[in-house]
């Protein structure tokens, strides 16, 4: 299974949150729905950018494939401040099947990254651990 990570710009370069431990973090948290267009992300650069992720047609045709494919049951993962930490191809789903809301979880507090000053091209995959 490819991992999988959240990754934000730290103090120190870029840190990084396996996103397989977010999922057992959020456990047990409330389920609250949100409105799509409430997510920042929703409007911005998500999955690409020019130095690493190029929006090649082969870029994009695998998102589709992974919005496609993806498991709508299970609710989004949230930090503190509405910034998603897991879950952009089941928004991508949801809006393309017209919805306007999507069931979410929220962090009050924001875990500890598994990586701090990370290089995300450093990062294990799950066969490497």
């Amino acid at each position: 299974m490819r991992a999988q990570y959240h990754f934000w710009p730290g103090s120190h370069g870029v840190d990084a949150w396996d996103v397989e431990r977010l999922i057992e973090l959020s456990v047990g948290l409330p389920i609250e729905p949100v409105a799509i267009d409430s997510i920042a992300e929703v409007d911005s650069v998500y999955w690409f950018n020019v130095d690493r992720h190029r929006p090649t047609v082969r870029a994009v045709v695998e998102h589709a494939r992974l919005i496609a494919e993806v498991e709508t049951e299970h609710p989004i993962i949230l930090g503190p401040d509405g910034r998603v930490m897991d879950g952009m191809h089941r928004i991508a789903r949801a809006i393309l099947d017209g919805r306007s809301v999507i069931d979410a979880v929220r962090f009050t507090r924001l875990p500890e990254p598994d990586h701090r000053g990370c290089d995300p091209a450093d990062l294990p995959d799950r066969g490497d651990r």
